[in-house]
């Protein structure tokens, strides 16, 4: 049996001296040590979808038990709006349950453009193009622009589809939201490539801070420098209309490629990417992961039509989250508990203890409370941490009892 306070995830991400099949068997003793530790909190089994609360099918007892959830991305909770719900079901009867082929092919629906265009206005770009998934977009249209004579200037903490688009291409990091960091690279790099792409994530997935992309951009154009930026965790939760981190940072229009996932806020699975009209035509033709991907499911993509229209018909929401977003951070500061710099519905409790977070992650769930553990090498040990984020649909209930919890927990382990 191996022991899972000696190793990590990274020790198994590769082996000089072992085959595939050898390093997952190993990697199968070290999961069952973390179920017997109780440790596991991954692949949890709901048998209700997602939403504010959700019920499982529990790792340990086999029964069935209700969280309160506090895991999910569904942000405005619009998994479940009954318009956007009606309207999937509606395109299933209409178009059936696939598209039936690429989209460069035979596989392009009215409705797909009718997206795409919905996400240009929303974006404020010419135009767009859709993918399967979010990740898909990114490493699609990075890997369609970046070649071996271009560069990818990187904060720091993009998300790993960014990443891996960069893989055959140059690539130079700068500290994250540091904008002399980033002019000490675009200096570096000024009249070396061919094309220079600076890419930030509009609000970091890990940490909950948002990206100063109005500085970003100044500084960027000034070296003749594009900006990408990826807008996963931010359409739908900022911005004066809930049009993301260009709305927010007042630069509209002024982002040369605005990405993002379809599945958090607005509530169905797929990935976008937003631009001018000759490079969305360009990537039509050159992005591997759309030419040879199926197009989207008419259901997923009747509901992202009608989510777009939600998130602008329906401000409420917005506003019931940020109730939510203040109320929850006020009272964790309050406790005591170290949040970082964190700004929207993604909550980092840094606890810097792999083990700690372990710990309290099991007690969190014995309590019915679904939070995910982040740690080494998904951060580094120092700054490993409990992430959570809340939705809409939270109420200040869902909020307290989760508080409560988590003040006797920060007690116990001595981190307030």
């Amino acid at each position: 049996m191996i022991d899972t306070t000696k190793f990590s995830l990274a020790d198994f991400m590769k082996s000089e001296d072992k085959n595939i099949m050898e390093l997952a068997k190993e990697f199968w003793e070290y999961k069952e040590d973390y179920v017997r530790r109780r440790h596991y909190q991954y692949r949890r089994v709901s048998i209700t979808g997602s939403g504010p609360t959700m019920k499982i099918i529990d790792h340990y007892t086999g029964q069935i038990k209700e969280m309160i959830n506090l895991a999910s991305n569904d942000y405005l909770n619009l998994t479940k709006h009954p318009r956007t719900i009606k309207a999937g079901i509606e395109a299933v009867k209409k178009y059936g349950t696939g598209a039936g082929s690429v989209p460069l092919l035979g596989g392009t629906l009215d409705i797909h453009v009718e997206l795409e265009k919905k996400l240009a206005k929303f974006k404020g770009c010419e135009d767009a193009l859709i993918y399967t998934s979010g990740y898909g977009s990114n490493l699609g249209t990075i890997s369609a622009i970046l070649h071996e004579k271009d560069v990818a200037i990187l904060d720091m903490y993009v998300h790993a589809s960014i990443i891996d688009g960069c893989r055959n291409t140059n690539v130079e990091f700068f500290r994250h939201n540091n904008m002399d960091s980033l002019e000490k690279v675009l200096k570096k790099v000024k009249d070396k490539y061919n094309t220079k792409l600076v890419i930030v994530d509009g609000v970091y997935s890990m940490d909950g801070d948002i990206a100063p992309l109005d500085q970003i951009i100044e500084i960027a154009h000034a070296y003749g420098a594009f900006v990408m930026v990826d807008e996963a965790h931010a359409t739908g939760v900022i911005g004066k209309n809930g049009r993301g981190t260009p709305e927010h940072c007042n630069v509209e229009g002024k982002v040369d490629i605005v990405a993002g996932t379809l599945s958090k806020a607005l509530g169905a699975v797929g990935g976008f990417i937003a631009t001018n009209k000759e490079l969305v035509n360009y990537l039509h033709f050159y992005s591997r992961a759309y030419m040879f991907s199926t197009a989207p499911t008419p259901q997923a993509t009747a509901s992202l039509i009608e989510a777009l229209n939600v998130i602008e018909e329906e401000p409420e929401l917005r506003q019931r989250l940020w109730d939510n977003i203040r109320y929850f951070r006020e009272n964790l500061l309050k406790l005591g508990f170290n949040l970082g710099n964190q700004q929207t519905a993604i909550f980092p409790i840094i606890i810097g203890d792999d083990y700690k977070v372990k710990e309290m992650c099991r007690e969190l769930h014995e309590a019915g409370i679904y939070v995910n553990p982040v740690f080494y090498p998904a951060v580094p040990r120092r700054l490993s941490r409990i992430r959570m984020s809340v939705t809409a649909g939270h109420t200040k209930e869902h909020l307290d009892r989760t508080l409560d919890v988590l003040e006797h927990l920060g007690k116990k382990y001595g981190i307030i």
